[in-house]
């Protein structure tokens, strides 16, 4: 076994999502959620397909996030995974839709964060161990840093 990280091409810090799922309708279900999901929401998805001719599967709705899921599903190689990018939205927003279609598996990460994929490669082919989502603590929180917390979740809106 040969492993590996494979960091993500993700030149505009966009919101990102990884996963697993587990049959070619992966595609089109994601599709048809996200769409579903915000009318302003730009997104461009690749699933790698394990098995038949083990195509790189493509969709979305901006021709430049599509082709930014497609090269980062490539670099990755692991059957069954998927990426998302998405613009003018949040992981947040549609994480929960995202996870309640059917054929997905699990979610290693939804993040702007810089992010490297831990890969595992065999005679048979790759598969995702894990992510590096962004860098280590530097510290614990002050009473400063949580009411910025608090001032920040407010002020985007997600608390009262």
């Amino acid at each position: 076994m040969e492993l590996a990280t494979v960091r993500i091409d993700n030149p505009e810090e966009l919101n990102l999502i990884l996963g697993q799922s587990h049959f070619i309708k992966t595609i089109e279900d994601l599709h048809e959620t996200l769409a579903c999901s915000s009318p302003s929401l730009r997104f461009g998805i690749a699933f790698c397909e394990s098995s038949g001719p083990r195509l790189v599967r493509r969709s979305g709705n901006d021709d430049e996030l599509v082709e930014l899921a497609v090269r980062n599903a490539l670099a990755i190689g692991a059957g069954h995974s998927f990426i998302v990018f998405l613009r003018d939205g949040f992981p947040v927003n549609v994480l929960n839709a995202v996870k309640q279609v059917p054929e997905v598996c699990r979610i290693y990460c939804a993040t702007a964060n810089p992010v490297e994929v831990v890969v595992a490669g065999t005679e048979q082919g790759r598969a995702i161990l894990g992510v590096v989502d962004g860098g280590s603590p530097l510290g614990v929180e002050d009473e400063n840093h949580v009411a910025e917390r608090k001032e920040m979740l407010r002020r985007f809106g997600y608390k009262l």
